[in-house]
């Protein structure tokens, strides 16, 4: 099933991050609000497709992809992240001042240092908030979970809550005449609130793996130490993003029903126990041929990039909050969060979805 798009966001009831489970017990940690930001400009398939020299409706054939936004000149990724996060605060019913960290997934950076993360700190006014990024790719998002869950449950006294930020301006990075990128990614941010909340609802254990002898096959591989930005790598596209797609698409093809299967495996239980599935959003259409390899049916998985295109780290935060927003996760409900990219990386959860 395709998700419709998102609603408009409105605040849930405040519950405070400060407390503690019932009977004094540890809490677990959820997802207490999401959020979601898109730059204004869109690019339709059909102006892409020109560009390409390709046929009218070939990338929407292909992908599924109808559009895609698109940063202006002055808009970086700490732009569109502040204004998620300040979505997802709102979802939650909490201001900056209830934020202990924040941790931002992107490889779109707004410079090699410091971290984008501190630049949203400033922009929302988090003064109590630790910030640093990860640097996970597409799977960034679920990187950022591990992170903040590890953090919150190191906190003495009582918790207070973290921000997990995944966001992208590939706009900028991307080689206007390689269909192969130029085609499939778009602009976008997305956020969520990591809280506590009482057993038997929260985030289970999470799993990440990398595989770092295929780094090459997706990367932006000028502008770090290896390849200063000179003549030669701007002459070259040496700052945009290199992709060997088949050898990509075979890596999601493989992996995500192993991710799927381990899960499920792992929590007891089998697909159909599954009430959302939300993956990496690479394509709409890659996305929808994975369900019968995972045992799911095509109404268990959430669906979002028709209108974005390949997000990066944002792309399984967006289709999470776009899923919530359209059809909100019952309480005790099962989402498995499934992220997968260059690294190569990946990573999955699974959720019990608490009441809000």
């Amino acid at each position: 099933m395709t998700w419709p798009k998102q609603r408009p966001q409105t605040a849930r009831r405040r519950t405070g991050p400060r407390e503690s489970a019932p009977g004094g017990r540890a809490p677990g940690w959820a997802i207490r609000g999401t959020g979601s930001h898109l730059p204004r400009r869109r690019v339709r398939s059909e102006e892409v497709s020109r560009s390409l020299g390709l046929e009218p409706g070939w990338i929407e054939r292909r992908t599924g992809i109808r559009e895609r936004r698109v940063a202006g000149e002055s808009e970086a990724s700490s732009d569109l992240a502040a204004h998620a996060a300040r979505r997802a605060l709102a979802d939650a019913g909490l201001g900056p001042d209830d934020i202990g960290l924040i941790v931002l997934g992107t490889s779109t950076p707004d410079e090699l240092g410091p971290s984008t993360a501190c630049r949203v700190q400033a922009l929302l006014g988090a003064r109590h908030a630790a910030a640093f990024d990860v640097a996970a790719a597409c799977t960034g998002f679920v990187y950022g979970l591990q992170t903040a869950v590890g953090w919150l449950a190191t906190q003495r006294g009582a918790p207070p809550c973290a921000l997990v930020i995944g966001v992208e301006v590939y706009s900028k990075f991307l080689d206007p005449g390689d269909r192969g990128t130029a085609a499939l990614f778009g602009d976008g941010a997305a956020a969520a609130v990591v809280g506590p909340v009482p057993s038997p609802y929260g985030i289970g254990p999470i799993t990440l793996g990398s595989d770092g002898t295929r780094a090459g096959d997706v990367l932006i591989p000028a502008g770090g130490g290896r390849r200063p930005a000179s003549a030669e790598t701007l002459a070259g596209k040496g700052h945009t993003i290199h992709m060997d797609g088949r050898a990509v698409r075979d890596f999601i093809t493989a992996t995500f029903p192993r991710l799927v299967a381990d899960a499920v495996e792992e929590a007891g239980i089998k697909p159909a126990d599954l009430a959302l599935v939300v993956p990496h959003q690479p394509n709409p259409a890659l996305v929808a041929s994975l369900a019968p390899g995972a045992g799911l049916e095509p109404g268990q998985l959430a669906i979002a990039g028709h209108d974005v295109g390949n997000i990066g780290a944002a792309s399984l935060p967006y289709a999470l909050d776009t899923a919530l927003r359209a059809r909100p996760a019952a309480p005790g409900g099962l989402v498995l969060l499934a992220g997968f990219g260059a690294g190569l990386t990946w990573g999955r959860t699974i959720i019990t979805w608490p009441p809000t």
